[in-house]
């Protein structure tokens, strides 16, 4: 997270830390480990960032922990063992996604609760579980609902990614009573209640990789070859179907262009569906495309090697569908083209494509346009080609 973690929020937590020598729990809902998916990186260069502010912190996570860190790591297994030993040693903890309806022993400790509301969980869901019935997609919306809500009312502090999510997470409050005379008078900006902690840009820049991960090792890929790459998995909201017919067209009148998932096996300890997956791999053998244009890296690079993958890639790609979750989402995996110094091709609708138009960083297209994302791609090209 670097820098972009220096925000209000964290002075929040200053007094409390500061008044003993107890850390600051970050509970994990996932694995921390050498292979992590988004809320587990959070979570990972959270307490890093923390760490280097001199702050005490822990960092807990369900299952085994094969990675080292510069402050105590915690592991435990699904049903909290460990958990509560380690939470009972802390100052405060904090938390995210599902983590206090798993483990609500948390929630009635004695300790204060920060709730970390980047992930808008139960947007998400609703187009997650869009194969399944009516009936079992109700239960749980239901289940999803009242964990969120719950969070909401136990939580003594907030944290969100962007000020499109803080407008989202105001409301929600307003509506449980937690914005109120007491809450205002203590703050009126509601500061002190939820901020931001953007999930941002690591301090160093990113290594190469000691030997080529990409040009010369994947089949077809040369030195001179422009490489699109997609840094993340291939989750059910997104929109790779689009992307591919694009990259057909592009693939048409160029034969230089590339196109190469990053991961299609998450290392989440909860294997959530990846039914998108499975339709970009089926789209991309039909046309023609796999193992030639297009590569799927089977697995998941290693988070500390993902700058190699990224030093050798000349585009970022992001595209998804049009729905509720994309307006207060922040696809983290962008920021780490931004950290590579990647221009980046993504659909418009959030706030990290609003900065992507605004700053120039790339190119911006309307979602599931196959026209308008085959044009944006062959400017990027264009403009590599020219040395831009």
């Amino acid at each position: 997270m670097g820098a972009t973690t220096e925000t209000r929020n964290v002075g929040v937590t200053n007094d409390a830390a500061n008044a003993t020598d107890r850390p600051l729990l970050i509970v994990c809902g996932d694995k921390i480990g050498a292979r992590m998916a988004g809320p587990s990186i959070r979570s990972w260069e959270m307490a890093h960032a923390l760490h280097r502010r001199g702050l005490p912190v822990a960092l807990a996570a369900p299952g085994a922990i094969d990675i080292t860190a510069p402050f105590a790591l915690h592991a435990f297994d699904v049903r909290g063992g460990g958990l509560r030993d380690a939470a009972a040693g802390a100052s405060a903890v904090l938390v995210q996604g599902m983590t206090l309806a798993q483990y609500p022993f948390l929630a009635a400790m004695d300790l204060p609760v920060v709730v970390d509301l980047y992930d808008p969980f139960v947007l998400e869901n609703l187009h997650a579980r869009l194969d399944e019935t009516r009936s079992g997609r109700t239960r749980a919306h239901t289940t999803d609902l009242a964990a969120l809500v719950d969070q909401l009312r136990r939580g003594d502090f907030f944290l969100c990614a962007s000020e499109p999510q803080r407008d989202y997470w105001l409301g929600c409050l307003t509506a449980l009573d937690r914005i109120n005379p007491s809450t205002y008078d203590d703050d009126p900006s509601l500061r002190r209640l939820i901020d931001l902690a953007p999930f941002g840009l690591p301090d160093t820049p990113p290594r190469p990789a000691p030997t080529p991960v990409m040009r010369g090792v994947l089949p077809g890929i040369g030195p001179d070859d422009h490489i699109l790459l997609w840094g993340g998995g291939i989750w059910d909201w997104f929109d790779p179907l689009t992307l591919l017919r694009a990259v057909r067209r592009v693939a048409d009148v160029r034969d230089d262009l590339r196109l190469v998932f990053l991961g299609t096996a998450t290392p989440s300890l909860y294997q959530p569906k990846q039914t998108m997956a499975a339709k970009a791999r089926a789209l991309s053998d039909q046309l023609g495309l796999t193992g030639h244009v297009v590569h799927f890296n089977d697995g998941w690079v290693p988070y500390e090697e993902r700058g190699g993958w990224l030093l050798e890639a000349d585009v970022a790609v992001s595209t998804h569908l049009p729905h509720v979750e994309t307006r207060f989402a922040f696809r983290t995996r962008l920021l780490d083209a931004l950290w590579a110094g990647l221009p980046l091709l993504v659909t418009e609708g959030d706030v990290l494509a609003d900065l992507v138009r605004t700053e120039n960083l790339g190119r911006v297209m309307p979602p599931e346009d196959e026209e308008a994302t085959a044009a944006a791609l062959s400017a990027l090209l264009a403009d590599l080609d020219a040395g831009g």
